[in-house]
């Protein structure tokens, strides 16, 4: 049974990473200490925890933002010792880090995500039907050399050439260690890069790396007729995205806040976030006006 919308009181929650600016604009201001929201380094976790932000600030919660904190190293351990409150993350990937098995059932992914943080005062609200997984790209020529449709293709080639991905990628159970146990890939040299981001894809596009490690929902990806390499033995398990929260946050505050994460997961769709991934990544254009735009458009705060 999907762990889906709905408004729960539920015993331990996310640790809330906040926002930093004013009190909010609903109507009567909710009081309490600040949401303290954070995101990790790279645009969609941004965009993302503004929604979070933007949307709590409208209905009169105060918020603290700390943007672009960095990698789930340095994230996990602020959001259990209390200096950040909330953040998006991601079921299958959270799961992994956690030392707990993630399959492709969404479900059955955020009860094992879940049950793993609850002791450690973190709780995961509803997931969102938006994913976004590991993506190993290569470039359309390379595809069409190499006859590359699938990460399996990569096998006989793979000692000749070179992988770019986050600095921890050669430790994370999703990157290069997945890879190698997965599919006995090595190659010939990894290359550390950013978080699927700006560095990554100049290597790409100016050869320094054969393979690069992006998000299924960049919109680079179509934009520049790379070609994503299809997870033939199922590496990646769902990755829905979900509100974490600290559970102090979630007793003093309750279900009305509950509710409220809820209903931005519940609106959120991989559609969207490959749209303004694309509008973040490709334009150029700023995560928070992204956000109060798709606010704006599915109904949640005013113009």
């Amino acid at each position: 049974m999907r762990k889906p919308f709905r408004a729960r009181a539920v015993g331990a929650i996310l640790g809330l990473a906040v926002v930093a600016t004013a009190c909010g604009s609903g109507d009567g201001a909710t009081e309490g200490d600040p949401i303290r929201i954070a995101s990790f380094n790279f645009n969609e976790s941004v965009i993302v925890a503004e929604i979070y932000a933007q949307g709590l600030e409208a209905n009169g919660y105060t918020v603290e933002r700390q943007l672009n904190l960095g990698a789930r190293e340095v994230v996990k351990p602020a959001l259990e010792s209390g200096e950040i409150d909330l953040i998006p993350e991601y079921t299958g990937t959270v799961a992994g880090f956690l030392g707990v098995e993630a399959s492709a059932d969404s479900d059955v992914t955020w009860e094992a995500a879940s049950a793993a943080w609850e002791e450690m005062g973190i709780t995961l609200l509803a997931y969102s039907p938006a994913q976004d997984k590991n993506a190993y790209v290569v470039t359309g020529e390379t595809a069409e050399e190499f006859s590359l449709t699938t990460v399996s293709d990569l096998q006989p080639v793979a000692g000749e050439m070179i992988f770019g991905g986050p600095p921890e990628c050669p430790e994370r159970p999703l990157c290069l260690q997945g890879l190698q146990d997965v599919y006995g890939l090595e190659f010939a040299e990894f290359v550390p890069l950013d978080v699927g981001g700006p560095i990554t894809v100049t290597a790409l596009e100016g050869g320094e790396i054969d393979v690069g490690l992006l998000f299924t929902t960049s919109g680079v990806i179509a934009a520049n007729g790379w070609v994503s390499l299809e997870d033939d033995m199922g590496l990646n398990p769902a990755e829905n995205i979900v509100p974490a929260i600290r559970t102090e946050v979630v007793d003093a505050y309750g279900d009305e806040l509950v509710a409220l994460l809820d209903s931005y997961s519940e609106a959120l769709t991989t559609e969207d976030l490959t749209a303004m991934n694309a509008r973040a990544d490709l334009d150029q254009e700023d995560p928070a006006l992204i956000a109060e735009e798709w606010l704006t458009t599915n109904g949640f705060i005013g113009t």
